[in-house]
């Protein structure tokens, strides 16, 4: 135990799997029981890394509490046990790692973990490079089996020494203990009215064309409902209008959610990995087409020449209907993560509509009507008046589209990706998926 009150910070992360836990509850488990003999000194961290990780259990949440205490070691027990005790163990993708920096290191590792962190959204880091950074800082750390969460966990920490990022909130309800893995309580009625209480100061919490309540989750986890938006007060006002279930404990957290963190400009097919996000100018080369399953896909070509198909997959519903009316030509950006060598959109700007052409019959120039076939390569002939013609009459049609800002509709929307009411002002006329 030490004379004076020295501040810690704590990342954690890979402690659930598919089918239950979650980061976030222990997270909020844990700043309610050290808070016995600990001050939280600031909001707790919860931060999205590289969406299109494949062996992330859901949404690839790491977490992080900065505390205050005159005891670090009972901070280092309580929450190593904690850990060790309720993370799922059993589940071979499960491997917790935890992070522990006391402040007399804050400035010393606060650049090379900061620019870890927005690595981690951005890139896909190896668990030795995670082992290696930790060592190398002289940090101490605990892992649990491979220790792929000392990423998560570094990341978190870095997130938390430097918050000049661009951030949201989430408030979470979580489930009293008895009900994990049953069917969830939440009045819709509800959620539809914090949504219009409070919306676009809030948002996601259902989609209005979809008719649907979407802060909800469905799998074992005891999370019990979400409230997203902008500010903590925001959150908070959406969440009392939720009836539901009882609610064991609830935690509001600072987030990277929303932020398009994520996304990678590039001007080029050619600058484009795999397991990464971008933003990609180009033209639509094919017409869209809807392959089986419900999937969406069309291909896009760059100013050099080379091409990548996109797609709206099926969860993405009604934004499908949008995509389906690109025609080749068409100048658009779009915004989203590369797997496969195939770009799942989040969003979808359109710079500058091609025009649209119906080819048809002419008409007779004596009387007005259409002419009818010929024959093969005799072109057309007006049957009352004997006029032929070989050439066709090109029209231009009008497109049910405009140019403009679209987005995936709240049910399809990744934690990371920026909701169109968070942008600043465009020139183009913005669609907000709602």
């Amino acid at each position: 135990m030490s004379d004076k009150n020295i501040r810690m910070i704590i990342g954690m992360d890979d402690t659930d799997s598919r089918e239950g836990m979650c980061t976030t509850y222990l997270c909020a488990l844990l700043r309610d029981e050290l808070s016995s003999f600990a001050d939280i000194v600031a909001e707790p961290i919860l931060v999205r890394l590289n969406p299109t990780i494949p062996y992330k259990t859901r949404g690839n949440a790491s977490v992080a509490l900065l505390v205050e205490c005159n005891d670090p070691e009972r901070i280092v027990e309580h929450v190593t046990a904690k850990v060790a005790s309720m993370a799922c163990m059993n589940n071979e993708n499960t491997n917790p790692g935890i992070v522990f920096i006391t402040d007399d290191k804050f400035e010393a590792v606060k650049h090379e973990l900061s620019t870890f962190f927005r690595r981690a959204v951005k890139e896909v880091i190896t668990i030795d490079e995670a082992k290696e950074l930790a060592s190398e800082l002289e940090l101490r750390f605990k892992f649990f089996k491979n220790g792929r969460g000392l990423i998560g966990a570094l990341s978190a920490c870095g997130a938390m020494l430097d918050l000049e990022w661009d951030h949201t909130y989430e408030y979470l309800a979580y489930r009293e203990k008895d009900v994990w893995g049953n069917l969830r309580t939440v009045d819709e009625t509800s959620l539809f009215e914090a949504d219009r209480q409070t919306y676009p100061d809030t948002w996601d919490t259902v989609d209005l064309v979809n008719k649907m309540a979407v802060c909800v989750p469905h799998s074992g986890d005891p999370v019990l409902f979400g409230i997203r938006g902008k500010d903590s007060s925001s959150v908070e006002k959406a969440a009392s209008f939720v009836i539901s279930e009882p609610v064991e404990r609830i935690c509001t957290y600072r987030t990277n959610q929303g932020t398009d963190m994520h996304l990678i400009p590039v001007s080029g097919v050619e600058g484009i990995d795999e397991m990464h996000s971008y933003i990609l100018e180009g033209e639509v080369v094919s017409d869209p087409e809807t392959i089986r399953g419900g999937h969406t896909i069309f291909s896009l070509v760059d100013n050099q020449g080379e091409t990548i198909d996109c797609a709206a997959f099926e969860p993405t519903k009604n934004f499908r209907e949008l995509v389906r009316k690109l025609i080749p030509g068409d100048r658009i950006v779009v915004y989203g993560s590369v797997t496969e060598r195939t770009m799942n959109i989040e969003k979808m700007k359109i710079l500058k509509l091609a025009l649209k052409y119906e080819v048809s019959n002419p008409a007779c120039p004596s009387c007005g009507k259409r002419m009818k076939s010929a024959g093969s390569g005799q072109g057309y002939r007006c049957r009352k008046c004997g006029t032929s013609s070989m050439d066709t009459e090109r029209s231009e049609v009008k497109r049910d589209i405009q140019a403009g800002f679209y987005e995936v509709p709240p049910c399809a929307r990744r934690h990371l990706a920026k909701q169109l009411i968070r942008f600043e002002k465009d020139d183009l006329p913005v669609f907000p998926g709602r």
